[in-house]
């Protein structure tokens, strides 16, 4: 009786671990599962407005839309982006250039996916970070206008931190500079007092 019971526990795992599988490979290589049903039809408009293409043609490969909608697992189209899950982590997105450029950019290695190179997950299982959907800004039901002007504003977000945190790096020197320039002259002021 004790061993059935741990076979059919077995048994339900291993089938919960081969549908969780089943429905992450259903959705086409780097996309976020809140866009699954606008890439679920057979006729997909790009995100721009621009044109529409076929499902078959996603992830082909070659950049049909301007703004990478046709290509988000490959590197194809220069303003795509990739989706990486990270289950474990911080699902986040990733500039699609760095697809399969030998470069593990996702914890989960789902973005070097050709066999160039085996990423090993170092996404943290079981972690306290959580997804918050609401971060999410979906661009499928975007006109053209704000497509770009959301593609835009990511990439200026990423410019404004890193210049803020080069700012507080020159000023946190300068000030250390500014500390060592009163300390040595408070030391040579005090040598001159003594020897007088």
């Amino acid at each position: 009786m004790e061993t059935s019971c741990v076979s059919l526990k077995h048994s339900f795992s291993v089938c919960v671990v081969v549908s969780f599988f089943l429905v992450v490979s259903s959705l086409p290589l780097g996309i976020h599962p809140l866009d699954e049903k606008y890439f679920a039809a057979e006729v997909i408009k790009c995100k721009d407005g621009s044109k529409s293409f076929d499902r078959d043609r996603l992830n082909d490969n070659f950049c049909d839309c301007i703004d990478g909608t046709d290509e988000p697992g490959t590197s194809a189209c220069p303003a795509g982006k990739f989706y990486c899950r990270n289950v474990g982590s911080m699902p986040q997105f990733i500039f699609s250039s760095r697809v399969n450029d030998r470069f593990c950019d996702c914890c989960d290695g789902s973005d070097e996916y050709d066999g160039g190179i085996m990423c090993p997950n170092t996404c943290i299982m079981g972690g306290n970070v959580e997804f918050k959907s609401e971060s999410y800004i979906s661009t499928s039901n975007l006109p053209s206008t704000e497509v770009k002007q959301t593609m835009i504003g990511i990439n200026l977000e990423d410019l404004i931190q890193t210049l803020a945190d080069l700012k507080m790096i020159i000023i946190a020197e300068v000030a250390l500079g500014c500390f060592l320039v009163v300390q040595f002259y408070k030391r040579v002021g005090s040598k001159k007092r003594r020897y007088r």
